[in-house]
């Protein structure tokens, strides 16, 4: 089996592509295209099955170190009622672990700091995979070209690799919701760890750290590519008068610090994860809205299946055979529940169905939500065998 790889992407899913190949004794080259790492980002929740794909990566207990459990919190209306309660002590017998929340910036780190420096190639964009001979693909880059044994496209939902495998597919498509974001700039008094609330068409929600700071999000809502001209005093407006903490957490976040994206998603699955040597990862496989808040955990599972192939797989060949056979069917279904729950969570706008809504949350056993949760997050990676 070859043994040199080049990692297009250098997020969440492809620098856990690459400490994965580098743990099983691959040669890894990450190409980042950013000029500069400034990590930008707010927060992320990772549940079980992140936890458990970062444990195989050798780094879960670092990830443990720096973030904060999530026991506490739920779902609310913008008055403050409450919808649905999470029980993470619940979720961490079920599991062994709990949800937890930490900066994404903190956690790109931890992965940065599991590969050897030289590895990571800032200010590199790839042009296109030469795929001519079919044993050893060839990264075009703007002033270089890089051969490899294996090529991992990790480069987002707008994936240039995934458009050079896949011309015909239609690519990623607008949710109709947009999503604003910051990590407030000092501690902020919580009752909870994580919550969520959902208005007419909006959602606003907040993440706990371990310094105190919390992460908040706005999901909107909105036509495709609407920017505002001051996107805090626009939160304000829409969610400013909802219940205790988002007036707090608003207050303690500078109107620079947040950050405004579409949120766009692969309507229309790919029929395959792998094309000869090079396998699409993250969200260049399977770009999901945020809804179950599994994106990166699916790109963490999808870096520890590719390790685990690789490593008892007798060629490359069949180790992404066998990646696509067992990541492609799970993180497209976990890709339509995320649609879903989007559609009759944040997204619903008629007061009527908003009101139904309400109530057939409030009258949900009170396991429902803990079901909801393990449906997706209950994975185990395969064992690593080296």
């Amino acid at each position: 089996m070859g043994d040199r790889a080049v990692v297009v992407g250098g997020g969440i899913g492809g620098l856990a592509a690459a400490i994965g190949l580098h743990l099983i004794g691959w040669e890894v080259t990450v190409l980042e295209r950013a000029q500069v790492l400034d990590d930008a980002g707010a927060g992320i929740s990772l549940h079980a099955n992140g936890i458990r794909a970062l444990d195989l990566l050798g780094v879960g207990d670092a990830v443990r170190a720096a973030a904060r459990p999530q026991y506490t919190g739920g779902t609310r209306t913008p008055g403050g009622a409450r919808l649905a309660q999470m029980d993470g002590a619940a979720l961490e017998r079920a599991l062994g672990t709990p949800i937890v929340g930490i900066p994404r910036a903190v956690l790109h780190r931890i992965l940065r700091d599991a590969l050897p420096p030289e590895s990571l190639r800032i200010g590199e964009r790839a042009l296109a995979v030469d795929r001519t001979d079919p044993r050893r693909p060839r990264v075009r880059l703007e002033d270089d070209a890089l051969d490899a044994d294996l090529v991992v496209g990790a480069d987002g939902v707008n994936s240039r690799l995934r458009a050079d495998l896949f011309p015909t597919h239609p690519g990623p498509a607008y949710s109709g919701s947009t999503v604003l974001r910051a990590i407030t700039d000092e501690p902020v008094a919580l009752d909870t760890d994580f919550e969520l609330t959902w208005g007419h068409g909006a959602e606003f929600g907040h993440i706990a750290f371990t310094d105190g700071r919390a992460e908040w999000h706005a999901v909107l809502n909105a036509p495709a590519r609407t920017r505002f001209s001051d996107p805090l005093a626009e939160v304000r407006r829409r969610c400013g008068t909802w219940h205790a903490p988002i007036p707090a957490l608003l207050a303690a976040t500078r109107p620079e610090a947040v950050l405004h994206h579409d949120i766009n998603e692969l309507v229309v699955p790919l029929p395959a994860y792998a094309v000869g040597r090079v396998a699409l990862l993250g969200d260049a496989a399977h770009a999901m809205t945020p809804n179950l808040g599994q994106g990166a955990c699916q790109a963490l599972e999808d870096a520890a299946v590719l390790t685990a192939a690789l490593a008892t797989e007798p060629t490359v060949e069949a180790a992404l055979a066998r990646y696509d056979t067992e990541r492609r069917p799970r993180s497209q279904a976990v890709a339509r529940a995320a649609r879903q729950a989007g559609r009759m969570g944040q997204q619903l706008t008629h007061p009527v169905a908003v009101a139904l809504r309400n109530i057939a949350m409030r009258l949900a056993p009170s396991g429902v939500t803990l079901r909801t949760i393990l449906r997706h997050a209950e994975w185990t990676p395969p064992a690593l065998r080296r």
